[in-house]
């Protein structure tokens, strides 16, 4: 098999892997509705809306997205739906089952937040003759961006915890205490980190669309 047409078979495997997290969504849907579960339904309907957002970035807007980063998205929102509901059978959540989930679904997210941030950033440092970000500047913007989105995070997920026990209804997102807030931002950090470092290798056509976009508003 030749080069080109290994590339071109890993991306059809790639967005068929996509399409079957898509698909699990929509079961896990359906399995909040049938379990009268708002905490499922609203996470699995926010992971949905998410992962039709690649194909509108590309359609609408001309940003390249291509399988590889329309898998991460997926996989980011699939896991953490799919945390929310747990295995078939059972009314505990992956969440509450195994100890790492939540930080493997922290540091994926994060990661896809980094992305946003860094394509942006690497956006706006092309297309603008006065500004100039360093390399390590970048680095360092993509971890603060993702600390303080880390916290803006936490931060919601306590005052929806409040409202839901104020109310007397089961919360959509859960904290664990200041230990698991902690970890949280963590390995928030960790996604953040392996963005700053790798982030131009997958990000770079993405970074010069949204130049061309910005390009094409100043003329």
């Amino acid at each position: 098999m030749s080069k080109l047409a290994a590339i071109v078979s890993s991306q059809e495997r790639q967005r068929q892997l996509t399409y079957l997290m898509e698909l699990g969504l929509v079961g896990m849907l359906f399995v909040g509705i049938e379990r009268g579960n708002g905490g499922i339904v609203i996470n699995t309907a926010v992971a949905l809306a998410v992962t039709q957002l690649p194909p509108i970035l590309e359609r609408d807007y001309g940003i390249p997205m291509d399988p590889r980063l329309t898998l991460w998205i997926t996989s980011a929102v699939f896991l953490h739906a799919f945390g929310t509901v747990g295995l078939p059978g059972t009314t505990t959540s992956f969440y509450n089952q195994i100890w790492w989930w939540d930080h493997v679904t922290h540091a994926l997210s994060a990661s896809v937040v980094a992305g946003v941030g860094y394509a942006t950033v690497r956006a706006l440092h092309e297309h603008a003759e006065g500004i100039y970000f360093p390399r390590r500047f970048v680095s360092v913007f993509i971890l603060l961006f993702v600390l303080a989105f880390g916290v803006l995070w936490e931060v919601l997920e306590f005052a929806i915890a409040l409202s839901a026990d104020a109310l007397g209804i089961e919360a959509v997102l859960t904290q664990y205490g200041l230990d698991d807030t902690m970890l949280d931002l963590v390995f928030n950090s960790i996604g953040g980190l392996v963005v700053a470092l790798w982030g131009g290798v997958y990000l770079t056509d993405v970074s010069s669309a949204l130049r061309d976009r910005l390009d094409a508003r100043a003329d």
